[in-house]
């Protein structure tokens, strides 16, 4: 740790890496040092893109195990795929048993596939002694932070606690073959960005200050569905988009999924989430929205809303990108403009917490455990749609089940 400044070495290259890295121009206490990726000209790239933005002096490292034991990386934030998970952390935690130093670790969403994995990840940080945290972006949405500030500063305080949070994340699919292909990610869309809403749901309804285990979940609902991607026209476009190994004519993934899970606090009262995420949402581009409602008060917020607009003629037809909104669906009418996505979407306030924390020496209070716990509630939530009954949660057998997405034997 150099000048009281920590140095951050990424796994993982893609997508969610280069996120994390364009917010780092919004983080005071680390610099990005180093990229590992299996596709090395990537990790090059990346690096690249930390460089030219002045967020550290990044390089790309041959090896995790080299990134690991660079005198310059005090922390690691895994971002790889779904399925590397596991083995990253296992190379991570063998070369630190080798003699490496690590401050701190941080992990993508979700924390693992299922809940055994899961517990491995906790297992494995654990062994390892070092700080850890669970990277849960949309937690630190500067207007989910302001106005879940406001509504228990003024509405719980005045007229009792909030009952009801809704979340949902909406967008046309995912941008990579392999969170398509539930053998590989794990499930469908309820892996992927039910995490999300989870957690966001359960936060809004956790008093500022408090435990997030002061709620303890008792009751899963869930459905899940193949609405558009395994319709045969849709099934071969995607193939065609993601190639042949994304068949959702022999083995496709829920692209459509809703759960309630209802919990209680320490005061024995009963309070509920609802969650809804899609890969079969058609707008402009990704939506994020979420609801908070208490006895004498609400507050809501739309991600397509937040920022301005702007309008192009059917005359005007560019070339097609992701230049106004992630997941960006079309170049012409009326268009929302999301001024810093990494800001909007919580990526730097996340950063700014967890680089603080390990600097700080401070356990954070989102970690793996917390990535656990939303992990079995996610396996729970398929066990529903599965069993088509509502769960008592924990059930039996949790952290041995595994979906039949992931397993290929799920049918829509």
């Amino acid at each position: 740790m150099a000048r009281g400044r920590l140095g951050v070495g990424f796994v993982g290259s893609g997508f969610i890496t280069r996120f994390h890295i364009k917010s780092w121009v919004a983080v005071r206490d680390a610099d990005v040092r180093g990229v590992w990726s299996p596709h090395a000209g990537r990790a090059e790239e990346a690096a690249a893109l930390a460089r030219s933005l002045r967020v550290g002096d990044a390089r790309a490292f041959a090896s995790i195990e080299e990134m690991v034991a660079a005198p310059e990386i005090d922390c690691i934030w895994i971002c790889g795929p779904n399925h590397a998970r596991v083995e990253n952390m296992e190379r991570i935690v063998a070369a630190l048993s080798r003699g490496a130093k690590l401050v701190g670790i941080a992990c993508e969403k979700p924390l693992a596939r299922n809940g055994a994995e899961a517990r491995r990840m906790v297992e494995l940080v654990e062994k390892a002694g070092v700080l850890h945290g669970y990277l849960e972006s949309q937690l630190f949405s500067p207007v989910l932070e302001r106005g879940r500030e406001i509504a228990w500063a003024r509405g719980a305080a005045l007229g009792g606690r909030p009952y009801l949070a809704r979340a949902a994340e909406e967008h046309s699919g995912p941008h990579m073959p392999w969170f398509w292909r539930g053998d590989l990610q794990g499930g469908g869309v309820l892996l992927d960005m039910m995490c999300h809403s989870l957690e966001v749901g359960r936060h809004l309804l956790t008093p500022p200050g408090a435990a997030r285990t002061t709620l303890r979940p008792l009751k899963v609902s869930a459905q899940v569905a193949s609405l558009k991607w395994s319709r045969p026209e849709y099934a071969e476009l995607l193939k065609e988009m993601m190639g042949p190994e994304v068949d959702y004519a022999k083995a496709p993934s829920e692209d459509f999924a809703r759960a309630t899970v209802q919990y209680v606090d320490e005061q024995g009262h009963k309070v509920m989430t609802e969650a809804t995420t899609s890969w079969s949402y058609v707008g402009a581009g990704l939506r994020l929205s979420l609801e908070l409602l208490g006895p004498e008060y609400s507050m809501s917020a739309n991600s397509l809303d937040a920022g301005g607009r702007v309008f192009f003629s059917r005359r005007l037809q560019g070339q097609a990108g992701e230049d106004l909104v992630e997941k960006q669906n079309a170049e012409q009418g009326l268009m929302p403009v999301v001024g810093s996505e990494t800001a909007e979407y919580g990526y730097e306030g996340e950063n700014r917490f967890f680089t603080q924390s390990f600097l700080d020496g401070k356990a954070p209070w989102l970690d793996f455990h917390a990535g656990l716990d939303v992990t079995r509630l996610l396996m729970a939530c398929y066990m529903s749609a599965e069993e088509e009954r509502v769960i008592d949660y924990p059930p039996k057998d949790l952290d041995a089940f595994v979906p039949a997405v992931a397993r290929g034997t799920w049918k829509p």
